[in-house]
């Protein structure tokens, strides 16, 4: 899956039931040139159709919701057939939401308690298709898509990827960006994009959160690899 030019500006939809929480959101947002709110919704159904009519880019999503939960919305979308991304708003005791949103299709998961920066990153990335999890979530992730399964052989496509390939998809596998990644291996951002890419691709994967829970499932990185 390659990565999307990124709109300008970045259209951003709240889905979030608490007033306050929306409201911090959008003093946060509303302070970056490149970010505009083109909508807030208080629930699930009321997120899916602000989403359309905004024609949002980005949906910062709230699991916990009245009526349609996050999870609902976002399926709800990708059966609309809507380009928006949506960046889940997650808390540390949903592990049972997260199988299910990867099923949903979202682009990524962040902590609520996220610092703005991060926030901040985190839809920049989304926009631009890469895809944002917040590093303390990887594990639970992975736990999550692999919980009950047994543990599979490495597939044949492993094999396909060259040993620089390989080190970029395990270090996004660590849940690092593709800048983080770049000044990890000493190489240029464009070139970690044009890697990630031909990963993406050789392995079949259609993005970066279900990629990082192949890499995780199939032991290319594992609790405890070295920061």
């Amino acid at each position: 899956m390659s990565e999307a030019p990124i709109p300008t500006p970045i259209r951003v939809v709240l889905a979030d039931d608490e007033n306050l929480v929306r409201a911090g959101l959008r003093m946060l947002l509303e302070g970056e040139p490149d970010l505009v709110v083109a909508g807030e919704a208080p629930d699930g159904r009321a997120a899916v159709r602000v989403a359309l009519d905004a024609r949002a880019d980005v949906v910062l999503m709230d699991v916990r919701m009245p009526g349609l939960d996050g999870i609902g919305a976002a399926h709800a979308l990708a059966e609309a057939g809507s380009p928006a991304r949506v960046l889940v708003l997650t808390t540390l005791d949903e592990d049972e939401t997260l199988e299910a949103a990867l099923r949903a299709g979202v682009a990524g998961f962040l902590l609520k308690t996220a610092p703005p920066e991060q926030m901040l990153d985190a839809v920049r990335r989304v926009a631009a298709g890469q895809g944002a999890l917040d590093p303390s979530v990887v594990p639970r992730v992975v736990a999550a898509v692999a919980r009950g399964r047994p543990r599979r052989e490495p597939p044949r496509e492993l094999a396909t990827l060259t040993a620089r390939e390989t080190e970029v998809l395990t270090e996004v596998a660590r849940g690092l960006s593709n800048a983080e990644v770049a000044a990890r291996l000493h190489l240029g951002e464009t070139t970690v994009k044009t890697h990630l890419g031909r990963v993406l691709d050789k392995l079949g994967m259609p993005d970066r959160p279900r990629l990082i829970a192949f890499a995780w499932e199939h032991g290319v990185v594992t609790a405890g690899h070295g920061s």
